[in-house]
């Protein structure tokens, strides 16, 4: 059975074929072999510490901001994850020393 990878976006309607699929799927034991072992309980460990290491350092602290109604207006006009916009284009505003120096 070949491997089929399908994305549900956020509020999207999943077909009944694609709910059939993913129950079908939970069903279905892994199958181990020498290419694929199953992993032990401290590999898991393992993984879980290098995944909560790998969420702190991509952690982004929250701060309160003032900016105009106007600009806000604007970013929110791009559309759903404008924060994470605005964040961007912090971060490319304040690694270059033209703009800095003219917003200064």
């Amino acid at each position: 059975m070949p491997i089929v990878k399908t994305t549900i976006m956020n509020g999207q309607k999943t077909a009944k074929e694609q709910i059939r699929e993913i129950e079908g799927a939970s069903k279905n034991p892994g199958v181990f072999d020498e290419a694929s072992p199953e992993l032990t309980v401290e590999q898991y460990a393992e993984m879980a510490a290098i995944a909560r290491r790998k969420r702190e350092e991509a952690k982004k602290p929250v701060i309160s901001l003032r900016i105009s109604p106007s600009t806000l207006e604007k970013a929110q006009a791009t559309g759903k994850g404008y924060t994470g916009f605005l964040s961007r284009l912090l971060d490319n505003a304040i690694n270059n020393p033209d703009m800095v120096a003219k917003s200064l």
